[in-house]
């Protein structure tokens, strides 16, 4: 158990400090959040699932050693199980509740979201939004909310968790067993992931201004 000193310690914007933390159920319980709960949007998805991967390298590195069978299943539950709750909540209140947030930035991302289903349609939305984050908090409730059927949700939603999670988690695994010392560089890397993350919503955000000025 964690003593009120260490939990204190914690710091929930810094991937290597909720691994070396919590470990594998605390990737879970952070995706759950980010995904599943409008108050998770601020969580660092990308950074962690990379950051996972990596320490679950055999090589040297500061962070405690990880399982990758551990860190893979954690993932998975922690991102499917959220998304599918946020989408209920969505269907029992999704839009009242954003709302009722002062937040800019949850309301600029359920803006993103509305534009992505409407561009893309309901499936491909569903998969695009697990990689932008904000966008991945608000899309499920408000998939939910616009009334996507359950079937739809439910089918995208695992291929895109599944794609989001596996997909950063190995690439963080394969990145840390070819170079060595990998943690001495962990911090521009983790910039990396995290700017990469952001790359298709600022991308959205300039097509969306160039298209406002051609009307």
């Amino acid at each position: 158990m964690l003593s009120s000193s260490a939990l204190l310690a914690v710091n929930p914007l810094d991937a290597g400090s909720l691994l070396g933390a919590f470990g594998a159920l605390g990737i879970a319980v952070v995706l759950f959040a980010e995904t599943g709960l409008l108050v998770g949007f601020f969580l660092p998805g990308d950074s962690l699932l990379f950051t996972a991967g990596l320490l679950c390298t055999t090589g040297t590195h500061s962070g405690p050693h990880l399982d990758l069978a551990q860190v893979l299943a954690a993932s998975a539950v922690g991102a499917l199980a959220g998304a599918q709750v946020g989408f209920v909540i969505g269907r029992r209140g999704g839009r009242s509740l954003l709302a009722r947030s002062r937040n800019k930035r949850l309301h600029e991302g359920a803006l993103r979201a509305e534009e992505l289903l409407t561009r893309y349609g309901h499936g491909k939305a569903v998969v695009l939004a697990r990689f932008v984050p904000v966008v991945r908090t608000v899309l499920n409730p408000l998939a939910g909310a616009l009334g996507v059927s359950v079937r739809t949700f439910t089918v995208w939603q695992v291929v895109g968790g599944l794609v989001w999670t596996f997909g950063l988690v190995l690439a963080g695994y394969a990145l840390g067993s070819s170079v060595p010392n990998v943690d001495h560089y962990l911090l521009p890397i983790v910039a990396a992931v995290v700017a990469l993350s952001l790359l298709p919503l600022v991308l959205e955000l300039l097509r969306s201004r160039r298209q406002a000025r051609t009307r």
